[in-house]
């Protein structure tokens, strides 16, 4: 079994709270990580599992390890009844773990019923940090973080990752809310794919489509709350440059990413006009992965100017603002980080990291020039 990064996170928030939710992709590992807290497990997307958690609720009130209730969206009549069983005993934490596929957004009985009461964490799929000893940050790149997208089997790439999305497509999202057709949204998935680490733009998405861009972003929302794809909102600085001021997207993982843009192995990724773009999103979202599991609090956001300086990830903490650059290259030259510290001087970042693929790390205190491990550490000696 993997050792997950979150699961420290978890253990304080079961101390701290009555109930906690562990949200995430579909088949990101969060029953297998939530049945290492407890054996208490209803699947609610299964109707003979509801009964049974129905007919066996008073006598599980009393359990000494959380109740763990996975998919509790199928359920709704449920949140009330959590709420009571909260309310009766407030002082004893720990006693609930709700699992999901969809963001609070669309778990409008978790907002109406817990509030006040729910710790919240967001799993990602696997992580450079938690990955088996065969897999490398090439086959975690090339293949994505799901256990049984090809991490652990690779021959299971890409099909596995046609049938996830076919799933999603054909039942989840419509079940959630989505009102497109299960080919509108294979033909978005598409769209989206070609945007990765681009600028967003609704209006141009639109256009292909067909609809109009107030649907785009509609449809759009429901990707977003399924942890499918994600937005970085631009960094605002009172300096005499224009700024771009619409929000980048990014696949939340870089294997169903690759599905959707045909690569099938590393030697077509890597002739890929897009690899860059590709390289980019996975790093950040190594970044912002580790860092959530980590339990730090921070901001996300990019700096892009209209003469094309460019900060990849700029992270503000409660002390200190880092500006990060991503470069796929084995050998970043001086011109590479004299360009990110000119940039990061605009934004008064307090530390300057260019990320790439070097084996070696160069710290010259507040600038550091480093790979995904490197960075990945001093985020975390940080915390």
């Amino acid at each position: 079994m993997l050792r997950r990064s979150l699961a420290p996170l978890i253990r304080k928030r079961l101390k701290e709270s009555p109930c906690v939710a562990i949200l995430g992709p579909r088949q990101s590992g969060k029953t297998t990580l939530a049945r290492t807290f407890s054996e208490t497990y209803f699947d609610l997307e299964q109707a003979e599992e509801r009964l049974r958690l129905d007919l066996l609720w008073e006598s599980l009130l009393g359990s000494k390890t959380p109740i763990i209730l996975d998919e509790a969206q199928c359920m709704p009549q449920i949140f009330p009844k959590i709420r009571h069983a909260v309310d009766a005993r407030r002082k004893k934490n720990g006693r609930f773990m709700i699992l999901g596929s969809v963001a609070p957004a669309l778990m409008t009985h978790v907002a109406e019923s817990l509030a006040g009461r729910l710790a919240i964490c967001e799993l990602s799929p696997i992580l450079l940090g938690e990955a088996p000893r065969a897999a490398n940050v090439d086959s975690l790149w090339l293949r994505g973080g799901f256990p049984d997208g090809g991490l652990i089997k690779p021959a299971r790439y890409p099909q596995w990752q046609k049938d996830y999305l076919t799933l999603i497509s054909q039942r989840d999202l419509p079940n959630w809310g989505l009102d497109a057709s299960p080919q509108m949204t294979w033909r978005l998935f598409k769209m989206l794919a070609a945007f990765h680490g681009q600028i967003w733009n609704a209006s141009s998405v639109g256009a292909n489509l067909g609809i109009s861009y107030h649907t785009v972003n509609r449809y759009v929302d429901y990707l977003q709350n399924s942890y499918l794809i994600h937005f970085l909102q631009p960094f605002h600085a009172n300096i005499h440059k224009r700024l771009t001021k619409s929000p980048k997207l990014y696949w939340s993982d870089s294997g169903l990413l690759h599905f959707l843009m045909g690569v099938s192995d590393w030697n077509t990724l890597l002739s890929q006009p897009w690899v860059g773009a590709s390289w980019e999103g996975w790093v950040l979202n190594q970044i912002l992965g580790t860092l959530k599991a980590s339990g730090q609090t921070f901001n996300a956001n990019f700096f892009r100017t209209s003469d094309g300086y460019e900060i990849d990830l700029i992270l503000e903490f409660s002390k200190g603002r880092w500006a990060l650059e991503f470069k796929l290259t084995g050998s970043p030259g001086p011109e590479d980080l004299g360009r990110l510290k000119h940039a990061a001087s605009w934004v008064k970042a307090d530390k300057v990291v260019l990320v790439s693929r070097t084996l070696k790390t160069v710290n010259g205190g507040n600038c550091v020039s480093t790979n995904i491990q490197g960075c990945l550490d001093l985020l975390l000696r940080k915390g």
